[in-house]
């Protein structure tokens, strides 16, 4: 089996960056944590830190960054993340969660952080196109649609646009991450855990070049041990 690794993708929405991540975690064999999938769930099953978290979001507040880290931090908590690792997808999204971060994996540490690089207007054509399965959120597009009359290849669900997949409502989420993640991306480029990867290629060559670093900063000894464990990657 594969090494595992610690790792954050970053990128605009309409990136690729969950595309991505799915990717990644089959070929590295590491659980992929999307924050969003997490905490709709942890909302969904009326637990302790989703309620809570609920309560902020029926306020129309953002949810405070102790909530969240304590949500990643039950995660990454379990045992699969322990022995293989993970890849980080949504999440952090400021310097303070990063930091967050750092504190729940000590005494080891993250190995990689990936921004996929895309343009703003690219993005715009590409989540202006999106569309999304009711139940199990697989993502499709105008050019790629699923096979039947909009029902989803892969649970028979409704593939629909998202509400708030219009261009301004876009917009607004795109300046807000500018605002929240060009910090943080700063911030990993300092520690030197930043890897910059052009995101405008297919997804295949999106995928080889992430993998290309990634193997390239395991080679030379820049990844590494299991969470809590004294020797290499099982």
């Amino acid at each position: 089996m594969v090494p595992g690794g610690r790792l954050v993708v970053l990128g605009k929405q309409g990136a690729g960056k969950g595309t991505q991540c799915v990717r990644l975690s089959h070929h590295y064999v590491i659980p992929h944590i999307a924050t969003g999938d997490m905490l709709r769930a942890a909302v969904k099953g009326h637990t302790q830190l989703g309620l809570e978290a609920k309560a902020y979001m029926d306020a129309g507040e953002l949810i405070p960054d102790e909530i969240v880290l304590a949500m990643v931090g039950e995660r990454l908590d379990q045992d699969d993340i322990r022995s293989r690792g993970f890849v980080l997808d949504g999440f952090p999204r400021t310097v303070a969660q990063a930091q967050g971060l750092d504190e729940l994996l000590k005494p080891s540490e993250l190995d990689l952080a990936i921004n996929i690089e895309v343009p703003t207007e690219v993005v715009l054509r590409r989540i202006a196109s999106r569309r999304i399965c009711e139940d199990c959120g697989t993502i499709y597009s105008v050019e790629l649609p699923p096979a039947v009359d909009w029902i989803c290849d892969l649970c028979g669900g409704e593939v629909v646009q998202r509400e708030d997949d219009t261009e301004d409502a876009i917009r607004r989420r795109l300046d807000l991450y500018e605002s929240e993640t060009a910090p943080l991306i700063s911030w990993y480029d300092e520690t030197g855990k930043l890897v910059r990867i052009p995101g405008v290629g297919s997804p295949d060559d999106v995928f080889d070049q992430m993998v290309a670093e990634i193997d390239s900063r395991r080679q030379s000894g820049g990844f590494g041990p299991p969470i809590g464990a004294e020797g290499g990657w099982r």
